[in-house]
């Protein structure tokens, strides 16, 4: 693999570290702003809205410019989003910082990807993207829980320097490693994009993911909150407990796509069911050490080995219904997931505000990921419907 591929792959990791990072400091959060967990939360929710709907727009708006010259102007973007959250001196000015950086990591992930292909031979470029994307998959183990120690132990706004140093560093790997020369694809417009979502068939699918994805952080935006008070785990065990929860992660992406290679509607589906269950039980094991832990393992592989199949999955229904813009379709279900991010930090709020209080978000997120199985279930349906007419 060229040593290229290790700029963007460090870009990724420091993407990563800030958008996962702030689940294990909402507590800290909330409380040096003096604001509620609730409204701390819609922090998580503003930035993958941000990468949601900022993404597609923004990468249509700078597709013509040079690849190399996007991704340094992306990463100063990112500098300086986690540069302002770190020196924000109230809660508004915070909200604005984190849009800031999901600017930069919604295109920055729709053109890496393309670039990392364009690296290596065309027998090796799912190798390369899995790399960069490996830079993610390592930040939820590493950066995440080690930002979270550095919040916890140094105020909040100290995690946030350090993201943006990561910031830094990724800026240099990109100047210094990556050719000036890079092939720059046919931008896709905005109408193509509209004209994927003119599908009932990907935006169901789309659905699934949104809700799939998004019915675990109904529970993960606040589990900072719920180890500390409800299991009984000190502050600072926290950032090790985010590790196995990351490892577990991790786990879950590479055996997930491996579930879902030969049918990915079988896999989803008992990968959601699984899922739900398991979010439930996590309503009743919270309140125990070592049966939390357990579980949370569990909720940790679960909520990521869907993500290869939703994925798998689009790309599919893509080719069938919308051929000339498979790689839109692609795009558009990486901001389903951010919007089930979104979804699910937001619900989980409301849940936190409400009578039913914090230890009820387990149970409101189960029945998030049961509504993906039935839209799942349904998707399967039509599939096998449309199966039989072409047969008949």
């Amino acid at each position: 693999m060229p040593i290229a591929l290790f700029a963007l792959t460090v870009a990724a990791y420091a993407i990563g570290t800030t958008e996962f990072v702030i689940v294990g400091l909402l507590p800290t959060v909330a409380s040096d702003l003096h604001i509620d967990l609730p409204l701390a939360g819609l922090i998580v929710s503003v930035y993958a809205l941000g990468v949601t709907f900022g993404a597609p727009v923004l990468t249509a708006l700078t597709g013509r410019l040079p690849r190399k010259t996007l991704l340094l102007g992306l990463m100063a973007l990112f500098i300086v989003g986690n540069a302002g959250a770190a020196l924000s001196p109230d809660y508004a000015s915070l909200l604005i910082a984190r849009v800031v950086s999901a600017f930069a990591h919604g295109v920055f992930f729709s053109v890496g990807a393309t670039i990392a292909a364009d690296l290596v031979a065309p027998n090796r470029r799912a190798s390369a993207i899995a790399l960069m994307f490996m830079g993610l998959t390592v930040a939820i183990v590493t950066g995440v829980p080690l930002g979270t120690f550095i919040g916890q132990s140094f105020g909040w706004r100290a995690t946030f320097v350090g993201v943006a140093g990561l910031g830094a560093v990724a800026f240099l790997a990109i100047a210094m490693l990556l050719p000036s020369n890079l092939s720059r694809p046919e931008p896709a417009s905005l109408l193509d994009q509209v004209r994927v979502l003119s599908s009932g068939r990907l935006l169901l699918v789309y659905a699934m993911t949104a809700l799939g994805y998004g019915g675990t952080f109904v529970a993960f935006t606040y589990l900072a909150a719920i180890l500390e008070q409800f299991t009984g785990f000190q502050a600072h065990a926290v950032s090790l407990i985010l590790v196995l929860y990351g490892l577990a992660i991790a786990a879950g992406n590479l055996l997930g796509g491996r579930f879902a290679d030969h049918n990915p509607v079988k896999a989803l589906t008992v990968l959601f069911l699984a899922q739900a269950v398991v979010l439930a039980l996590f309503g009743f094991t919270m309140f125990s050490p070592v049966p939390a832990l357990i579980t949370l393992v569990a909720l940790g592989f679960l909520s990521f080995a869907n993500v290869p199949g939703l994925q798998i999955y689009v790309v599919e229904l893509a080719r069938i219904h919308r051929p000339g813009a498979v790689d839109v379709a692609s795009a558009l279900n990486i901001a389903a997931f951010n919007l089930g991010i979104a979804i699910g930090a937001w619900v989980g709020g409301l849940v936190v505000a409400s009578r039913f209080g914090l230890s009820a978000t387990p149970f409101v997120g189960a029945v998030l990921v049961a509504l993906a199985l039935i839209a799942t279930m349904l998707s399967g349906a039509l599939d096998r419907r449309a199966l039989t007419t072409q047969t008949a």
